[in-house]
């Protein structure tokens, strides 16, 4: 199977410049050694909008907003011991935006604040809780 690449802009102009001139789309696709649906779909977006350059495409859009990342770390650094459910709880209130607990803990950990749960120990001897 071969390996797919994406086309660089410059390549993108020069297939436009050829077909512009009158050659056919089988002509500049075994001149660059290009599939002739790529040249075929190119041509086809170049004569809808007047645009060749590649649409970048980021996935899933995310739920928050960055001022609401903002909005929960600063909340999170005011009410230290507030729980995540809380935090979502007050996102709620304040934009309107309903998050997971989920995803408040993620938001929160790409800003380095995490979860912490004290450590419970039973002091065996006296001598232990002098220590």
């Amino acid at each position: 199977m071969a390996q797919r690449k994406h086309l660089d802009d410059f390549l993108r102009v020069r297939i436009i410049g050829r077909l512009e001139c009158g050659r056919t789309q089988l002509e500049v696709s075994e001149e660059l050694g290009i599939g002739q649906s790529v040249i075929s779909r190119l041509w086809q977006r170049f004569q809808d909008d007047g645009n060749v350059s590649r649409c970048y495409s980021t996935g899933r859009p995310r739920v928050t907003t960055p001022n609401e990342d903002r909005y929960l770390a600063v909340t999170a650094k005011r009410n230290r011991r507030s729980a995540a459910s809380d935090l979502s709880r007050q996102l709620s209130s304040a934009t309107g935006t309903t998050v997971s607990r989920q995803t408040v803990y993620r938001r929160l950990g790409h800003i380095g604040l995490y979860a912490r749960r004290p450590v419970r120990c039973v002091p065996l001897t006296a001598t232990h809780c002098r220590l």
